[in-house]
């Protein structure tokens, strides 16, 4: 593998045949597994809409999950890059999926909505303008076909 290459692996189980498998569209659980080598396991399902547990995650919420913790992790990069010392970080993520009329959907947007505590309160406009540049190199929201908004709030 080249250096500049890094592969991911995880294992999707399905967990919902109540003894019918996939006779009809009612008769099966959408539970599944998620697990990757010794990390804990992640119980999944369909959001409550599609039939799925609404106890367990979903595909949409993992991956809004994935686009706010690539940006956090981003950002915190871009941070130490430029000098900002960052003490806290929140997002409150949100997501809008549409569905289409022949039963297939996706996401239309996804907004972040990053609080961000500084050591330094007058690096404000400094640490606000960096959310750009991390966007730029969030490996997931490169890879989505829909746009990822930023509102951004420095935390007091």
């Amino acid at each position: 593998m080249a250096l500049n290459q890094h592969h991911y692996e995880v294992h999707t189980e399905w967990t919902g045949n109540r003894g019918e498998g996939t006779a009809t569209y009612r008769a099966y659980g959408r539970d599944h597994t998620i697990n990757s080598a010794d990390l804990p396991q992640i119980l999944g399902s369909a959001d409550a809409t599609f039939h799925g547990d609404k106890d367990r995650w979903n595909p949409e919420l993992l991956l809004l999950s994935a686009l706010s913790e690539c940006h956090m992790l981003s950002y915190l990069h871009v941070a130490v890059t430029h000098g900002v010392v960052v003490t806290s970080y929140l997002d409150r993520a949100e997501g809008t999926m549409i569905l289409n009329p022949d039963g297939s959907g996706q996401f239309e947007s996804v907004t972040l909505r990053p609080q961000v505590g500084l050591a330094d309160p007058s690096q404000a406009e400094l640490a606000e303008q960096l959310h750009a540049e991390a966007s730029s190199k969030c490996f997931i929201a490169r890879s989505v076909n829909f746009p990822v908004h930023h509102q951004v709030a420095q935390q007091a």
